[in-house]
């Protein structure tokens, strides 16, 4: 249950809408539908979905518990980077989502994982989530930690919290980035416009992203990007590139997705991780490969292969 208490700046606003900026994963519509079942309440008392807040009012918001999902270890081909007693880190394939949900149920790489790893996951993630620190969207393939039992989970999750581990990723992007390298700091929250959308907003959460450009295309008219990022907010890279005009080429939620060689979904690898071993403390550093459509197609744009690329860089 969360509790928020009205500042003057934030009174006479509708309470759904106060809500739903407040709480970034609750919809406008799924708040409406929480105040109707009464999990909102405004100084103790039941309210309407149109009450306009005033300074000093007490609100609490008692989420409802998402619908039970049954986990089952599923026999899914995944490429292990690396593995010991207490993490396993994985190349995640685009497309696969990284844990169960309403409408993703299995095939996922949770799935995968409980396969290869049986019972010894941690619980910390809960029970859809188990041994899962952080994420990365359906359709950006690259590298993941998976925490093995609590202590490392905990542990690593403190290293995400500080700031602490490293995350490299490569783009693709429309447009020819002038700069060769450059940091956007612009807060992302949820969409007012799209509610299944993240954008950059003034109430939204501090995010910041750093860039330099690998290689660009004049004739292709794109721009090959080394991303590294402080923060993680949903979406994050995709959002901050297309604020500032370079979309991800095949993006469909960011950008209109279409593109010459018919890529779908965001050309978007997490391509290494540099962080403490959460036992030991040395000092990780693991690479994912690119996947195979991403390596054909910068080998397509530039007609090399892509380490070549990048060591133009």
């Amino acid at each position: 249950m969360e509790t928020f208490i009205i500042k003057k700046e934030d009174q006479n606003q509708r309470v759904d809408a106060y809500l739903s900026r407040q709480n970034q994963d609750l919809s406008r519509v799924a708040i409406q539908r929480l105040i109707e079942n009464e999990k909102v309440l405004v100084n103790q008392k039941k309210t309407k979905a149109s009450y306009k807040i005033q300074e000093g009012d007490s609100i609490t918001l008692e989420q409802e518990k998402p619908k039970e999902i049954e986990l089952k270890a599923q026999s899914i081909p995944i490429e292990i980077i690396y593995e010991d007693n207490d993490i396993i880190v994985v190349n995640k394939p685009k497309g696969m989502v990284v844990h169960p949900a309403n409408g993703n149920p299995d095939g996922t790489l949770v799935n995968a994982i409980m396969a290869i790893c049986k019972d010894s996951l941690s619980g910390i993630g809960g029970e859809i989530r188990p041994g899962i620190v952080h994420r990365i969207d359906k359709d950006t393939s690259g590298i993941l930690i998976v925490a093995k039992n609590d202590k490392a989970h905990i542990k690593l999750s403190e290293q995400i919290k500080n700031h602490e581990i490293e995350k490299t990723y490569i783009a693709l992007v429309r447009g020819i980035v002038k700069e060769q390298e450059a940091t956007i700091n612009m807060p992302i929250g949820r969409s007012t416009q799209n509610r299944k959308k993240m954008a950059v907003t003034k109430n939204g959460k501090q995010a910041v992203t750093h860039f330099k450009v690998i290689n660009r295309c004049l004739q292709e008219n794109v721009t090959l990007l080394e991303i590294k990022i402080e923060t993680g907010r949903t979406h994050q890279i995709r959002v901050h590139l297309s604020q500032i005009g370079y979309p991800i080429i095949g993006d469909n939620i960011y950008s209109n997705g279409k593109n010459k060689w018919g890529i779908e979904g965001q050309c978007l690898h997490a391509k290494s991780l540099k962080f403490k071993h959460p036992t030991t403390g040395k000092e990780m550093y693991l690479e994912a490969k690119l996947p195979q459509y991403f390596n054909e197609l910068l080998y397509n744009i530039w007609d090399v292969p892509f380490g070549t690329v990048w060591d133009r860089h």
